[in-house]
């Protein structure tokens, strides 16, 4: 296979990789996964994400940004901290930002302006943003509507939506759905959302650790397993495997400016 896998959204310098990083890179390069870009969580994370890139700068791309559900009352000092201690010509978008309200729904007016600072910056820096969506596609849209312009770009991570929800994102104009395990589940219904959106409009992730696809659901996820997600599409789009690495490839190549 010419052709090669981006995992466009994996935690991999998570602690749950502490034990057998090298092996799992070799298993993702094994599968055709040649690159992963690793989006931000807080404070804490930034370290162990930049060490990744600098130990392995062929295989790891950085972002940085403020979880959503890492937003507390003292988001702003947060937020200053990180915009100021990058190094942003390094980064390939703002992320992982946005809205979940799964978890905790009291803190949903200081995570919208979390996220409208975040989006401003990429605006600023002429970079993507990474949105984690859970639970507040309306709120995340309400947003995107008021700030939308032809200097957004972005992925909507983890996109488990429907054809409503997918035709929103598309009419926005700059972005794209980031698919990852759940399209492999048997009870989603994603596979059919995704024969009404063109493979132009798609990017694969794995969002490991978490949301292993099939087999492997329940266990750590990792990169190699962006596998089985591609065969999911094969069977969506009715393409062939490296088809599908191609096309998805291009697709992230363009949205994070790496071509």
């Amino acid at each position: 296979m010419n052709s090669f896998f981006i995992d466009t959204h994996a935690h991999v310098y998570s602690e749950q990789f502490s034990e057998d990083l090298k092996e799992s890179i070799i298993r993702a390069k094994e599968k055709g996964v040649e690159k992963i870009f690793l989006p931000n969580i807080d404070l804490d994370s930034i370290d162990g994400l930049l060490k990744l890139c600098s130990d392995y700068p062929e295989t790891f791309y950085p972002m940085m940004g403020l979880h959503p559900c890492s937003v507390q009352d003292n988001y702003k000092e947060v937020l200053e901290k990180i915009k100021n201690n990058t190094s942003w010509n390094e980064m390939i978008a703002v992320g992982e930002i946005g809205i979940d309200l799964y978890w905790d729904k009291s803190t949903l007016n200081i995570q919208v302006e979390a996220f409208k600072e975040q989006i401003q910056w990429a605006k600023e820096l002429g970079l993507p943003i990474v949105i984690h969506a859970r639970d507040s596609f309306e709120e995340i849209f309400s947003v995107i509507d008021e700030m939308n312009d032809e200097k957004l770009t972005g992925v909507f991570h983890c996109f488990t939506g429907g054809s409503k929800e997918a035709e929103k994102i598309l009419s926005f104009g700059g972005f794209k759905m980031g698919i990852g395990g759940v399209v492999t589940f048997k009870n989603t219904h994603l596979r059919e959302t995704l024969k009404e959106i063109d493979l132009s409009n798609i990017i694969l992730e794995t969002d490991s650790p978490y949301l292993a696809p099939s087999p492997y659901r329940g266990k750590r996820n990792e990169p190699s397993y962006i596998h089985e997600i591609s065969l999911v599409l094969c069977d969506v789009y009715g393409l062939s495997q490296e088809e599908i690495a191609q096309k998805t490839t291009e697709n992230a190549l363009h949205l994070f400016q790496l071509d």
